[in-house]
């Protein structure tokens, strides 16, 4: 049974590629299980029966594991349970007969129009950092990047004339994403008077950079966007409100989702779903605020 695991993780290293971090947690999801079933003496996966299974997951939640640490666990063992089917270690896949755990839908947070706004006009432009600091805010706003992809922003991936944006999403997958006029004005602006500043001679691929000239971090924008929504009065922000809020807005102007899936590189349509939930709450919002009766 051990080796079963070895050759796995094998899989997903070398074969998928995961991150040793990833790798970890799903070495402790299925040694959890291992453990649960050796006890009662099955000593091949074969033997593993979808009783078992059931078993182990109504003593999960009993011990009072989160839908989500369970759903995160029936994932290990689904894909575990394949793997050994397609290398012909079992005959069948009991994995395959269990429904996922119902989990809570958490909503992501979203700021009103007038926040942005509030939040875009923070930076000083008066300074080479301030006018970075807007060129980031506008483009982040304007397409919707995820922070990793805006702060790893190279000019290979930025093309101004056409005003689009190439990021590079999950998985290394290219996507182009249009910019709003504003967006291209602030980000022109920024790379004819305070880039150069910033930069003192120095060069980088990066399009926005820290004081130093180095490539400028997600912690580091993070530790900006802070001070901003301090400065702006928003009081609900994380690092994706931003995105979020791109999202939402354009689906409440009429954006269809399929072309938000592709803007916002959503691999799976169902992702890009949960701002139709959104939006959704946030008309019933308005209209139990506007409507004449109680």
């Amino acid at each position: 049974m051990d080796a079963a695991l070895n050759q796995f993780y094998q899989h997903l290293g070398v074969e998928r590629g995961l991150a040793p971090l990833t790798l970890a947690a799903y070495a402790r999801d299925l040694q959890d299980f291992w453990g649960f079933i050796e006890g009662r003496g099955r000593s091949d996966w074969g033997a593993v029966a979808l009783g078992d299974l059931q078993d182990y997951f109504a003593a999960q939640e009993a011990r009072g594991l989160s839908a989500r640490s369970r759903a995160r666990r029936l994932s290990a063992l689904r894909q575990f349970f394949r793997f050994l089917q397609r290398e012909e270690q079992v005959g069948s896949n009991p994995v395959e007969l269990l429904d996922s755990p119902r989990l809570p839908q958490r909503l992501p947070q979203v700021m009103g129009e007038a926040e942005v706004e509030a939040l875009l006009s923070a930076p000083d432009p008066g300074t080479p950092g301030g006018l970075r600091d807007l060129a980031l805010l506008e483009v982040l706003y304007a397409t919707g990047l995820r922070v990793s992809e805006l702060v790893g922003l190279t000019f290979k991936q930025l093309d101004l004339r056409r005003g689009v944006v190439r990021p590079l999403g999950k998985g290394g997958k290219e996507r182009v994403v249009p910019m709003v006029a504003a967006a291209v004005e602030k980000l022109q602006l920024y790379l004819d008077q305070a880039r150069p500043r910033l930069l003192q001679g120095r060069e980088s691929p990066y399009v926005f950079i820290n004081h130093r000239g180095g490539k400028l971090s997600r912690q580091g924008f993070w530790k900006l966007l802070k001070q901003y929504a301090l400065k702006a009065g928003v009081k609900t922000l994380s690092p994706h409100t931003l995105r979020h809020s791109f999202a939402t807005h354009l689906l409440s102007r009429g954006a269809n989702l399929r072309v938000l899936q592709m803007l916002l590189g959503h691999a799976d349509l169902a992702t890009t779903q949960i701002y139709t939930h959104l939006d959704a709450e946030r008309l019933k919002q308005v209209h139990q605020k506007a409507h004449p009766r109680p």
